[in-house]
């Protein structure tokens, strides 16, 4: 039995033999000889590798991983990712000294020898021999570009990147046959090129561009002779000759290029002295890979941008499929995000929330009739330190977003309503709406089982004086709970889900809406992205469609670009016309007085709703134009901090309300996303009016903070940006208009506070 060393392995003796294989073998193929699997030199025992004329013909240069960029719906940079930080380029652009030092240091017979260097293989072997190692190796740059190519697609697999570097014969016959075949089918120049492409400098860089971005910040192209040995010289080994964290070795190696580079002819014995001498000049630039660098606030955007390749089926069947389409990158993507809505989301969440504080908020702009997602943004940063995070509160959790989204008080109200209009109920509906009262019980549900109130569990309206009958529109206007607890014991639980449904509302979690009366308060969480493309329906007039954030995609496959499928918005009707209109016109006016006044817009039509929920954990504001639609969420991610008592961007409140904080980050963010474009009107409905006395009392419109507010001096434009001085809901007095106003055509609401799960 052959004695091995006591460190284990090969014995010199059997090294050299291996090699001495290997060279024959060399020898045999640049004869073109094709060797049987078994001979002298036993080169197949127990079958462990294949007869030369076995392995495949053909070689398939693997698609080279590369940067990706993604872009705005302007063509404007978000932010690029990759695996592999590279960027290919022709030789043309690449430095002649670059191309000289490599050839010189890895293989300076490189335009002389085929595929296999017989004379580099025996003068390895002498060494190796008077060694007693293996320390030194004969492969060609052919013959590197093979085995790059090996590592190059097994990816980030460990497993496949230890079988494509793996010290075994079988590798190198490998690499023999496909070397030849390269250097038939490629030629010198184009091996070369595809080497200095696919090589790694070390640093996160793959190939010389990015090497020549990363160490020195200029293009390969404009490399001089002393970085391109500096650069050259690190291919052997980039952690040991790494310049950044060993600039003594590092310079060592880079001198050794130069020496060689003289010896090679390349330069003169005088241009490489001189190079000796000088510093390695370098000037690094940091990896700028990822969402965490994208601009204006635009990270959670991009990083939702990733989950939809990633998870959806139009990018490939598999998990596996799309992820390594991702990871090979080369896309450019361009996305449907609006830089000026985008600008102007991040600039109104900071100003209005400041990154320290307790709570944080996100918003999320939809554009409807379309779906695409224009705006997206929170006021606690992408990233992984302190007061940073890498949810995204504005999507679901499978997009990246919180466990469950967050309960949405009132402004769920809309959707109870949208479905009794949907049954037939008129604008005009009146319920008794009690101040408190017991949920109703039994209420039917979607099955043959109703929900019963088994624990006589009551709702509450925020104030005492909000005693009914009220009808819609006053309900509406000032949140009453017990008025859309009532509804919805009358219409029954079916037509919500349907509805809801039919807005592809779901909670947080991707569940579905559980059948409970209690729903008509907002105490399922939700998204913002869900709520804004919800409400976006209403401004399309009852048409819904599915959020998207891809417009198009390329990718770059060798000297091509090659488009992508990409998905698609689907629309479909969610109600009726008569119902979207009428619901605009209940939502018109509650942003134009009472709590929601302060997110009313004064140069164009808009609707709205604010939302808070028990112990004011969450604060909502979701509103929309016929053009735009968003929606603003405020709270803690926790959900523990209860927001009474407490300063948000500097200002203290005694108690937050959907129109205090979320309403202003909503008109900020949608003024300045809408500045220049059109201001289209609603179509509104007539909804006459309560008779005096009746479900209305005067002054009872609360805004929010328990305050009477029935005699409103400030009302907003009404009816599509009608300004009237005194528009009010709940009563006060009206001046007499210099025109007739038809009946119920004042449409400024008040918004007061609900009860139990649905304050406002």
């Amino acid at each position: 039995m052959p004695k091995k060393r006591s460190g284990g392995g090969l014995s010199p003796f059997q090294q050299s033999a291996k090699f001495l294989g290997v060279s024959v073998l060399a020898g045999a193929v640049m004869a073109g000889i094709a060797l049987p699997a078994a001979g002298a030199l036993g080169l197949a025992a127990k079958g462990s590798v294949q007869s030369f004329d076995e392995i495949p013909d053909e070689l398939k240069s693997p698609q080279l991983s590369q940067r990706t960029t993604i872009l705005d719906s302007e063509g404007g940079q978000i932010a690029t990712v990759y695996s592999r930080d590279r960027t290919v380029v022709d030789l043309k652009d690449i430095s002649p000294y670059m191309q000289k030092a490599i050839v010189a240091i890895e293989d300076s017979r490189f335009y002389e020898h085929g595929a296999v260097d017989l004379k580099g293989v025996l003068r390895a072997l002498n060494q190796n021999a008077q060694s007693g190692g293996v320390s030194q190796g004969a492969s060609t740059l052919t013959q590197q570009l093979v085995k790059n190519y090996f590592v190059e697609e097994a990816g980030d697999d460990p497993t496949k990147v230890a079988q494509a570097t793996q010290q075994t014969l079988g590798r190198k016959i490998r690499e023999l046959k496909y070397a030849i075949q390269l250097e038939e089918k490629l030629g010198k120049k184009k091996i070369l090129e595809n080497y200095l492409n696919i090589t790694f400098f070390g640093e996160q860089a793959y190939g010389i561009e990015a090497a020549a971005q990363r160490y020195f910040s200029k293009p390969a192209k404009d490399l001089n002779l002393q970085e391109s040995a500096l650069l050259a010289g690190i291919v052997q080994s980039p952690s040991r000759y790494d310049p950044v964290n060993d600039e003594a070795e590092a310079t060592k190696r880079r001198n050794t290029v130069l020496q060689r580079m003289a010896e090679t002819n390349d330069i003169s014995q005088a241009e490489a002295d001189k190079a000796m001498k000088t510093p390695l000049g370098l000037k690094v630039s940091k990896p700028n890979n990822g969402c965490i660098t994208a601009v204006e606030g635009a990270a959670f955007f991009c990083k939702y941008v990733e989950k939809v390749f990633l998870s959806d089926p139009v990018f490939g069947e598999t998990k596996e499929e799309r992820a390594k389409i991702w990871n090979q990158g080369g896309l450019t993507i361009r996305t449907t995000l609006d830089p000026q809505a985008q600008q102007s989301v991040q600039a109104s969440l900071k100003d209005h929330v400041n990154q320290t504080d307790t709570v944080t908020a996100a918003a999320t702009l939809v554009e409807p009739g379309t779906g695409k997602i224009v705006g997206m943004g929170q006021a606690t940063p992408y990233g992984y330190g302190k007061n940073e995070t890498e949810y995204n509160y504005s999507v679901n959790y499978d997009m990246g977003g919180s466990n469950f989204g967050f309960p949405t008080g009132s402004t769920f109200k809309p959707f109870v309503a949208a479905a009794a209009l949907e049954e037939g109920r008129p604008a005009t509906q009146e319920y008794a709406s009690p101040y408190e009262m017991e949920y109703p019980s039994p209420v039917q549900t979607c099955g043959s089982k109703p929900w019963v109130n088994l624990d006589g569990d009551t709702v509450e309206n925020e104030a005492e004086s909000e005693v009914g009958p009220y009808r819609l529109k006053d309900a509406m206007a000032k949140s009453v709970n017990t008025y859309f607890v009532q509804m919805i014991s009358d219409i029954g639980l079916c037509p919500v889900v349907d509805m809801t449904d039919n807005l592809h509302v779901t909670q947080g979690n991707g569940d579905k809406l559980p059948e409970s009366p209690s729903i008509a308060l907002g105490a399922v969480g939700l998204s913002p992205l869900t709520m804004a493309t919800a409400y976006a329906s209403f401004a399309a007039r009852g048409m819904y469609c599915t959020p998207i954030a891809i417009e198009s995609i390329t990718q770059k496959v060798g000297d091509a670009q090659k488009s992508l499928a990409v998905p698609k918005s689907t629309c479909s009707r969610a109600m009726s016309e008569k119902t979207a209109d009428t619901v605009n016109t209940l939502l018109s006016g509650v942003i134009d007085s009472g709590t929601g006044q302060a997110a009313g817009l004064t140069d164009r039509a808009n609707a709205g709703k604010t939302g808070t929920t028990d112990s004011r954990k969450n604060a909502w504001f979701v509103g929309y134009t016929p053009n735009l639609a968003g929606a603003v969420w405020v709270g803690s991610a926790t959900q523990k901090v209860e927001m009474e008592n407490i300063t948000i961007g500097g200002v203290w409140h005694d108690k937050v309300y959907g129109g205090q904080v979320p309403g202003p980050i909503w008109k900020d963010a949608m003024t300045g996303a809408l500045e220049g474009h059109d201001s289209p009107s609603f179509n509104l409905v007539n909804i006459p009016d309560a008779p005096k006395g009746k479900g209305d009392d005067g002054n009872n419109g609360d805004d929010g903070n328990g305050n009477a507010n029935g005699n409103n001096d400030n009302g907003g434009p009404t009816d599509g940006g009608l300004t009237t001085t005194g528009a009010t809901t709940g009563g006060g007095d009206v001046p007499t208009p210099s025109f007739s106003i038809p009946e119920g055509f004042l449409q400024g609401q008040s918004n007061g506070g609900n009860g139990t799960g649905g304050r406002d």
